[in-house]
């Protein structure tokens, strides 16, 4: 396997860095986080504008990419910088499923910035379990009638609508439903930014697909979203990584900076060995995109395992070498691990992968 990058590519990721570097600033971030829609409207327009959106998609669907390493390259640079906007959550998911489904005239507003969809799939009892589907949709003349609550619909905010998961006679089938047509009620989150508890009362929806084939559908968006989110982890780990060093190096106690004590390198040296293996499995979940069905899955499981597991390790160690000033407000690194913390949280946790992860083992 070939592990360098395409030209393109490169300069992809040589782009975001540049524009992030010069135009986005932490502090900025932190504070559009903490109040709605939890991002700056203004970064996610200009992040389209460069083509990051139009990168995750195939040429057929109005896209210049759309393979499992574009997904990892544009993650992993908008990870290096902490943002939030949501590239993942209103981007990649929704347009997943409407080129699956054909719905070309909404891709194309969903590349270009100018309409932002997010999924509502996740209900309270699942946990992590996309199957596990209360929401009922009874037909209703030309469209469906939907029925349930939903809940973390990250980025709901503001949204043109939303794909919504429910159960027919058939089987769990895809809706879009307009953003008028639900509740919200919105909160913000532990890693800065906002989600939604959503609640749907009979509100209309346009099936998406064919009639009970929405399991198949939220796999494919699955996959390519945890592909997404593992690759931001690794940019986070990245920065992490040299922001503890950079500490190390400058930090004295007793007159010599704190990375030559033997106990701190030793601890450092685990952590860069644990980011080279998340490396490592991103690498293989990018590629396993284009693998069949079962194979991809069990990589994914692994992957998001392996990324939850690293993650906390390199956020806890990080803070430890750190020391008190790790944990304040005004110092990166706090917001840095939290965000990589709560990755673990989005799209099935370790506990859950693992599960998974078994019982693929068991049915192959």
């Amino acid at each position: 396997m070939d592990f360098n990058h395409t030209e393109t590519r490169r300069m992809l990721a040589d782009t975001i860095e540049r524009y992030l570097r010069d135009k986005y600033p932490l502090a900025a971030r932190v504070e559009a986080g903490n109040n709605a829609p939890g991002f700056q409207q203004a970064h996610y327009d200009g992040l389209a504008e460069l083509g990051v959106i139009a990168a995750l998609f195939e040429e057929d669907h109005g896209g210049f990419g759309g393979e499992g390493f574009d997904i990892a390259v544009v993650f992993e640079e908008l990870g290096k910088r902490l943002v939030n906007e949501p590239v993942l959550d209103c981007a990649l998911v929704p347009g997943t499923i409407f080129a699956a489904t054909g719905q070309t005239d909404t891709l194309e507003e969903v590349i270009a910035g100018s309409a932002r969809y997010a999924l509502a799939a996740e209900e309270p009892q699942a946990l992590y379990d996309l199957s596990d589907v209360d929401t009922s949709a009874e037909p209703s003349g030309d469209v469906h009638a939907l029925t349930g609550t939903k809940t973390v619909v990250k980025y709901a905010s503001g949204c043109t609508g939303f794909i919504v998961s429910a159960r027919t006679a058939k089987g769990i089938s895809l809706f879009l439903v307009a953003a008028d047509a639900v509740n919200l009620r919105d909160y913000t989150t532990a890693d800065g930014g906002t989600a939604s508890e959503l609640t749907l009362k009979a509100a209309p929806g346009t099936l998406l697909g064919d009639d009970g084939a929405g399991g198949a559908l939220l796999q494919k968006a699955t996959d390519r979203a945890i592909v997404g989110i593992c690759a931001e982890a690794l940019g986070i780990m990245q920065t992490i990584r040299e922001m503890t060093i950079e500490y190390l190096q400058t930090r004295k106690q007793f007159g010599v900076p704190i990375g030559k004590f033997q106990a701190l390198q030793h601890r450092m040296a685990d952590v860069l060995l644990e980011i080279e293996q998340a490396r490592s499995a991103v690498i293989n979940a990018a590629n396993a995109l284009g693998s069949d069905a079962a194979d991809r899955a069990r990589i994914i499981a692994a992957t998001k395992y392996s990324i939850g597991r690293i993650g906390r390790m390199v956020a806890e160690e990080s803070i430890q070498m750190h020391g008190g000033i790790g944990m304040t407000w005004e110092y990166d690194l706090g917001h840095y691990a939290k965000r990589l913390i709560m990755i673990d949280h989005e799209w099935g946790d370790q506990d859950f992968h693992l599960a998974r992860f078994i019982d693929l083992g068991k049915a192959a």
